[in-house]
């Protein structure tokens, strides 16, 4: 097998998303397998192809014309003398686009590897559905990083197969250093006040990460004065305003974007992080806190649901339920620290006992090998002329 993975998120890009997709790629070139990943990206000048240990890195220049650069690499890839035994649709608009023809032109399996944004925003987009729906009725599997993902792929195609392949995390490197835990508490003995909880907001917070939300509830608690946000990331316009429009007995701080590694002493301020998401996949922040032995104050949606269990690991609420919310940050702000620490350690054990890098990939693995055999042309035959009737009509 030698599988070709399209992604738009891949090293050096920053972000959850080329994390996640660099970690499936070096799973399974763990595990032995060649593996091809084409790379469209506006940082390339000029199609360049670069061999790597167990694979090539094609770079797809992509610009304001992104026909023209598909219908380049199709040329590339048509004429390869290396022929993928999959096509691999990493999330993303433009390996959703392209991915389905070029499995159905080179006559292999098409494997669509389902973000969680990718589904929520794609399934009512007026302008991206059809791309989506078209994806995932060509595809031999479609692989959810949740059950309530797995769940609604199933519910719209019942014919396709559907799975569940949770992300993982490779603890070898992410662990808390000595470094970590003194710049932590030299930070918290220089910013915040004795008997006050950090309550930590990570990533780019966009809309669906329910940021606005949580701050509504932060400020309706009964002890928000007893928190200090930090918010470690990008914030949109609006975050901003309504962070700078808080009562000032509730203290925060903003660090920009950072670094995966650079994230560790920040991690380790905080008393609890908080994913306060309206809907979601599964954010690589929930494994990186719950690995680092940080309980999460978070919204049971997505990935998140597989993974918390309210007052055992967690403190969870229903997304968007701002009552619940309040509850969760006033039970956080009372709780013992005994309790604190017992419920950061069981969500580490449940990490990871369930969560581990060499179990996304083994299950990859897998996926592809049972998928090897089938071809572009015997997948499906009658859901996608269905689709395209509908979409017609």
């Amino acid at each position: 097998m030698r599988p070709l993975l399209i992604t738009e998120n891949f090293p050096p890009d920053r972000g959850g998303m080329a994390q996640s997709c660099d970690r499936i790629v070096r799973g399974l070139r763990a595990r032995g397998l060649d593996l091809d990943v084409v790379h469209l990206s506006s940082r390339f000048s000029a199609l360049r192809i670069e061999q790597h240990e167990r694979g090539r890195l094609i770079c797809c220049p992509v610009a304001d014309d992104p026909a023209h650069a598909l219908n380049v690499l199709w040329n590339a890839l048509g004429r390869d003398p290396i022929r993928p035994s999959h096509i691999l649709a990493f999330g993303g608009l433009l390996p959703m686009l392209c991915a389905p023809s070029f499995a159905a032109w080179l006559q292999v399996p098409l494997i669509t590897l389902l973000r969680g944004n990718d589904f929520d925003t794609g399934i009512f987009s007026l302008s991206r559905g059809w791309m989506l729906r078209d994806a995932l009725a060509r595809s031999a599997a479609v692989c959810a990083v949740s059950t309530d993902h797995r769940h609604k792929v199933s519910s719209l195609f019942p014919d396709i197969r559907s799975e569940w392949i949770a992300n993982g995390i490779d603890t070898n490197d992410w662990a808390l250093l000595d470094i970590d835990r003194d710049q932590a508490k030299a930070w918290r003995a220089a910013q915040v006040r004795d008997g006050t909880r950090v309550i930590g907001l990570f990533g780019h917070l966009k809309r669906k990460k329910g940021g606005l939300f949580f701050l509504d509830a932060l400020e309706a608690c009964e002890h928000a004065a007893q928190v200090h946000l930090l918010i470690v990331g990008e914030i949109e316009a609006e975050m901003r305003d309504r962070l700078q429009a808080l009562p000032p007995h509730i203290a925060w701080t903003h660090v920009s974007f950072l670094d995966r590694l650079e994230l560790l002493r920040w991690y380790a301020a905080c008393d609890f992080v908080a994913i306060p998401s309206l809907y979601d996949g599964m954010p690589n922040v929930a494994l990186e806190v719950a690995a680092l032995g940080i309980p999460v104050l978070g919204a049971m949606v997505g990935g998140l649901a597989d993974l918390l269990v309210d007052g055992d690991n967690a403190l969870a609420f229903a997304p968007g339920d701002s009552h619940a919310c309040r509850r969760a940050l006033d039970a956080a702000i009372e709780m013992p620290e005994s309790m604190r620490v017992a419920f950061g350690r069981n969500l580490q054990t449940t990490v990871l006992r369930e969560f581990d890098q060499r179990t996304e990939a083994r299950r990859y693995h897998e996926l592809l090998t049972e998928t090897a055999a089938s071809t572009a042309r015997d997948l499906h035959k009658s859901t996608v002329p269905t689709l395209l009737k509908e979409y017609q009509t």
